[in-house]
């Protein structure tokens, strides 16, 4: 029977699970994991004996990878607005066909390089639909305090994927050739399909407003822009997956050149790097209680600088698994520890697109740091490429001493409607705009500096929910008069201020500068001359 409960009184690694949803869902996720894993390792191993091989096979790393970074957030966008179970069926139709086309021109000797990673850059673009939609799914399935255990069986989702997908592939290679590798891929589509087919998902509240296509893309982009906290956690991720990349985009290379390895030995390496990620969902769970987040990434920096180093210069298989289990386990403690935080932190009427954004992050590192790794071994020779990116690893994890990530666990990060309803002389269209809202605050000479320091939280909070200018103003005849003013593009925008994008945290920054203000604030609406005579008293 799966635990619930820990002996500490903490939810169990192994909680959500027990939902059925969830748990069905998890496993088509994980079978349509092992393709992909599957689909790239027969693509790579097209490539080992082709000239430039060491460019060209890195670059199926980044034709995977490319689309995610320039699709995530319009997908983000589409996974908040429209039903995400239909969406993410849609993708697997699609990851299916051209599956299956990969397949039947590779079977028929028709796949020349460019070829190949045009249609991987096609498989990449569905994984780019797939991967926000995915993520911003699971705050559904599960309630908010299982959520870190939920991230963490995602990252083991994922890594078990790399065991098993690239291990299953070298035998298929072997035995069946490539084509009937990327048949399997196509079939785990539609086991994933079948998963999402059998889930009823929630009707959406029917008297929700859906937002249109662009507001929502550039309202997530300002989201990200003016979310701190989400800065520093993206640019962590990328300081680890740039220099940690060296070994996804050579390990073919090591397997074929150094090692003197087949497709099937390269899978079981490629497997190694899986046993340790899904060893390490299991043994973090109890280290989380002790390491901090920035205790967790540095420590795990450290390691995958070694692996990296004793990867080409240990020529010896067995201590080539050994280590490469041991970056396993930092790569799931890193990117898992990272999920968790974004889960727990985005608010929910912008978490798909906040994921989109942290995908676009990741991936994007994972394409250009494929593609840097593959030139720099091209000038410098596979090992030279190898030890220098060890050494970029260790100046990431130094800087991270610098760069810290804010600790989140006081904020309140639920939703909180608590603007009171606008009353106005009539009744604006929701696309009238653009809309200036002004609040008026009196301060007290002996409360100014705290109402300015509180005013920068303020501030950021109405950047993050819509607007996109802000500024402060002193009264010059009244010096105690203080006036916020901020733009919002439309009327629409700002009644979602008002229903359902504040969080709690927002709240507490707001009411703090209004308990600073006596008399209370006096807020005033502006918009365009036009606004009264097309829309009407009302």
């Amino acid at each position: 029977m799966i635990q619930v409960q820990s002996t500490a009184g903490r939810p169990s690694a192994w909680a959500p699970l027990r939902l059925p949803f969830f748990r069905w869902l998890w496993l088509g996720v994980l079978v349509s994991n092992i393709g992909i894993w599957m689909q790239t390792v027969g693509a790579q191993w097209l490539l080992v004996r082709a000239p430039n091989a060491s460019a060209l096979v890195s670059l199926v790393q980044t034709a995977s990878a490319l689309p995610i970074m320039l699709l995530a957030l319009p997908a983000g966008a589409l996974a908040d607005l429209f039903d995400r179970r239909l969406l993410l069926i849609f993708v697997q139709v699609y990851l299916f066909g051209v599956s299956i086309l990969l397949a039947a021109l590779t079977g028929a000797g028709q796949m020349p390089p460019g070829l190949l990673l045009a249609l991987t850059f096609a498989l990449g673009a569905g994984l780019a639909v797939q991967t926000p939609g995915w993520q911003a799914t699971i705050p559904e399935l599960v309630p908010r305090p299982l959520l870190p255990s939920a991230a963490a069986l995602g990252g083991m989702n994922v890594n078990l994927a790399r065991a098993v997908g690239p291990a299953v592939a070298g035998l298929l290679i072997a035995r069946l050739g490539v084509p009937a590798v990327f048949v399997a891929n196509a079939l785990t589509a539609l086991v994933f399909g079948a998963a999402l087919v059998l889930w009823r998902r929630a009707e959406p509240n029917a008297g929700e407003r859906r937002e249109h296509f662009l507001p929502a893309l550039l309202a997530g982009g300002r989201y990200v822009r003016h979310a701190p906290i989400v800065r520093r956690l993206l640019l962590r991720a990328a300081m680890f997956i740039a220099p940690a990349m060296a070994l996804w985009a050579l390990l073919p290379l090591v397997a074929s050149q150094r090692l003197r390895l087949g497709a099937d030995g390269y899978g079981i390496m490629l497997g190694a790097l899986g046993v340790g990620a899904v060893a390490g969902v299991i043994a973090l769970a109890p280290v989380r209680g002790r390491l901090s987040s920035n205790a967790m990434l540095a420590w795990a920096g450290v390691l995958y600088a070694v692996v990296l180093a004793v990867t080409v210069l240990v020529p010896s298989l067995v201590a080539v698994l050994a280590v490469l289990v041991f970056a396993g386990l930092a790569w799931v403690a890193v990117l898992s520890t990272m999920n968790a935080e974004l889960q727990l932190f985005l608010p929910v009427w912008v978490r798909a697109r906040g994921l989109a954004v942290y995908a676009m992050v990741l991936f994007g590192a994972q394409a250009a740091g494929a593609l840097l790794w593959g030139l720099v071994a091209e000038r410098t020779g596979l090992q030279a490429a190898l030890l220098i990116s060890s050494a970029a690893m260790l100046a990431g994890v130094v800087a991270g001493l610098f760069w810290r990530l804010a600790d989140t666990t006081g904020m309140d990060r639920g939703t909180a409607v608590y603007w009171s309803d606008t009353r106005l002389a009539f009744d604006p269209r929701p696309e009238t705009g653009p809309v200036l809202v002004s609040v008026e605050y009196t301060v007290a000479p002996d409360r100014e500096a705290a109402f300015l320091e509180t005013m920068d939280r303020v501030r950021q909070s109405r950047l993050r929910t819509g607007a996109t200018r802000w500024e402060l103003y002193r009264d010059g005849e009244r010096p105690n008069r203080f006036v916020e003013a901020y733009r919002v593009p439309t009327w629409d925008e700002h009644l979602r201020q008002h229903a359902g994008r504040m969080t709690g945290s927002d709240r507490q920054s707001e009411e703090a500068a209004d308990a600073l203000s006596d008399p209370a604030p006096r807020v005033s609406h502006l918009l365009p001359p036009s606004a009264s005579a097309a829309s009407g008293g009302g």
